[in-house]
């Protein structure tokens, strides 16, 4: 439940990039696709940053350390995949960080530029939710800023992974809520 949004609030968007929204998701990519254009432009109009974060693990320590699971096929971070999908409709002074690892804070300016605009609170979505938002939300709240989650502009490849995050990790990290819930929390 949404109860309330910090006055300087910036909507940070995890991995809306061609090569990520490609794979398959747990829930319809469309339909988040949808929520999330409806938080882009209620940040926009009102007047709070949007953040645009997509990931290139290309080089980066985490790509080539030892792990069970198979590496992440390249040809998902080749071309154009690596461009935000054309529905994110963005403005001059929407910001753009590009992560190389889960967090969308490590190695990048992201918690620079959100000092930088005094934000305190930050409203996540994206893909995928027990990867890359799950892990900028765990390095937002060791930053202490106050986290909501807009559950239904967000999506992962596995849907145990997705309920998990949803029902154990994020209500300890923040708020939980409907895009419709933050929305109305802006006004």
């Amino acid at each position: 439940m949404i109860t309330a949004l910090d006055k300087n609030t910036a909507l940070v968007l995890i991995d809306l990039q061609k090569g990520v929204v490609k794979l398959p998701p747990a829930a319809v990519v469309n339909n988040i696709v949808q929520n999330v254009v409806k938080l882009v432009d209620a940040f926009h109009i009102a007047g709070l940053p949007v953040i645009v974060v997509n990931v290139n693990p290309a080089y980066s320590k985490f790509s080539i350390s030892r792990k069970d699971a198979p590496p992440t096929n390249k040809a998902f971070f080749e071309g154009d995949s690596l461009d935000i999908i054309p529905e994110i409709k963005t403005r001059p002074g929407d910001i753009f960080i590009t992560k190389h690892t889960w967090g969308a804070f490590y190695e990048t300016p992201l918690d620079e530029e959100l000092k930088k605009r005094n934000i305190t609170g930050i409203v996540l979505a994206g893909i995928s939710t027990s990867i890359g938002v799950e892990g900028t939300a765990r390095q937002a709240g060791e930053l202490g800023y106050n986290i909501t989650f807009a559950k239904d502009s967000m999506t992962d490849s596995s849907p145990e992974a997705q309920d998990r995050s949803l029902k154990y990790i994020f209500p300890r990290l923040g708020e939980v809520g409907d895009t419709d819930q933050i929305i109305d929390k802006l006004s």
